[in-house]
């Protein structure tokens, strides 16, 4: 798990999304309170719940991006899911279950790629006595092998091609994927897996490919497959995050409770996992007991409350998130690692075209979708899409055969391509 601070979490999130302090802040304590946990002694360890969230807010204001960034700063089992995608037991549909079968496969790939990285040296080792072998067939003399070690080490070697036994799975019969029964058909995949050997052939390969190749393979016979999942399992148990998108499509107004049979059955189903219960998957059974759940839905149309009480108390934690205005538009279009205005400048660069974008350009664009969104639909920062693309249309098409020009972005340019769709409101509505 990582080690970092709740300030440390803050900072890197400040660096890709701006404002929402209160949701960064409440994310950053429940990620630090996972490594808190594991500090306690053992009798105490089991009684510490986590406390799940709920992050309420318009679309566009940085919820998800919130989930995506805090996945890369997690050293932990992390996944995203939607919440629109399960239905409830006896519909067509992915079941609640699944989100924690997929949170356990992906914390399989972590570590497998970890203990793989603890024995690379070992298996470059074996890897280069074996591809030599390749280079040099039979009983080569120890003087030429050693020259060919430092031929490839120096990378001499790369474009030349050798024959490699690559060994696949054969599948003798295809299993159709049953929505909602995705882990039937992967036990079916094993077991055919188990009774059919893996059928080996040769395929030729250049020297880097084959080197590759043969790492891999050398890793894979030195990393224990039962170690893995084990620790897999220990590590989903103990610090898996599941992220939980678009969980006010599950809640159900009074208006609309008897037209959607679905959405409270998911909320029932979707209870006993959230609270704590034992999901069955491949790799034994997984306890959800100290999973950290953080759910957010904009809340448009219905509110927390209109989820069933249960449900409710198990995400005692909300932090709402603020819907963003001109100076929060500046401010995205200026100062995140990954801003728009960066994007496109690097974009253009490749084809010679230099772009820069003036400050009162970029006032003018965030003043004009704080405008677009007051009158239509608020999506919030993704309006800056749209606005952005419709400016610099033009030059990103007429780039290839212009390279060497330079395009400032000023107030003129600005108000002269939004002019058309600012002066009808309709336009906006299919354009923006």
């Amino acid at each position: 798990m990582s080690e970092l601070t709740p300030r440390q979490i803050v900072a890197e999130l400040d660096k890709y999304i701006v404002g929402q302090e209160q949701a960064k802040r409440m994310v950053a304590v429940a990620v630090r309170n996972r490594w808190r946990r594991q500090r306690l002694p053992v009798e105490l360890r089991d009684e510490v719940a986590p406390r799940n969230i709920i992050m309420m807010g318009p679309t566009g204001v940085g919820k998800t991006e919130i989930a995506r960034r805090l996945a890369k700063l997690c050293q932990a089992p992390f996944i995203k899911v939607e919440a629109t995608k399960y239905t409830e037991v006896g519909y067509v549909g992915r079941d609640v279950e699944s989100m924690i079968r997929d949170l356990m496969d992906i914390s399989v790939n972590l570590v497998r790629a970890e203990e793989a990285e603890a024995v690379r040296s070992r298996a470059e080792a074996a890897a280069e006595e074996r591809l030599l072998d390749l280079l040099l067939p039979g009983d080569g003399r120890e003087g030429t092998r050693e020259k060919l070690r430092g031929l490839f080490r120096q990378g001499h070697l790369d474009d030349r091609e050798v024959e490699v036994e690559v060994k696949e799975q054969s599948q003798p019969i295809g299993i159709m994927s049953i929505p909602g029964m995705e882990q039937l058909g992967g036990q079916m995949r094993d077991a055919f897996g188990k009774l059919f050997p893996k059928r080996a052939h040769r395929r030729k390969m250049k020297v880097g490919a084959a080197w590759r190749h043969l790492v891999d393979d050398e890793a894979s016979k030195l990393v224990d497959e039962d170690k893995i999942a084990d620790l897999a399992r220990e590590r989903v148990e103990q610090m898996g995050i599941v992220f939980i998108d678009e969980l006010d499509k599950l809640a159900s107004t009074a208006s609309s409770r008897s037209a959607d049979i679905s959405r409270e059955g998911v909320q029932r189903d979707l209870l006993p996992v959230v609270e704590g219960s034992s999901v069955n998957t491949k790799y034994g059974m997984v306890s959800t007991d100290h999973i950290l759940f953080i759910a957010a839905g904009a809340f448009h149309l219905s509110k927390p409350s209109d989820l069933i009480p249960e449900l409710q108390g198990r995400f005692p934690l909300r932090a709402e998130l603020e819907a963003l205005g001109r100076d929060e538009f500046y401010r995205i279009l200026t100062e995140p690692h990954n801003a728009l205005t960066r994007q496109y400048e690097a974009l253009l660069a490749t084809e010679g075209v230099r772009v820069e974008f003036a400050d009162d350009g970029l006032r003018e664009i965030a003043a004009f979708a704080e405008e677009v969104n007051a009158r239509t639909e608020n999506i919030g920062a993704r309006r800056l899409h749209t606005i952005m693309e419709k400016i610099l249309a033009d030059i990103s098409f007429d780039a290839p055969d212009t390279p060497g020009a330079t395009l400032v972005v000023d107030r003129e340019l600005v108000r002269s391509h939004l002019a058309d769709v600012a002066a009808d409101v309709e336009m906006s509505r299919f354009i923006l």
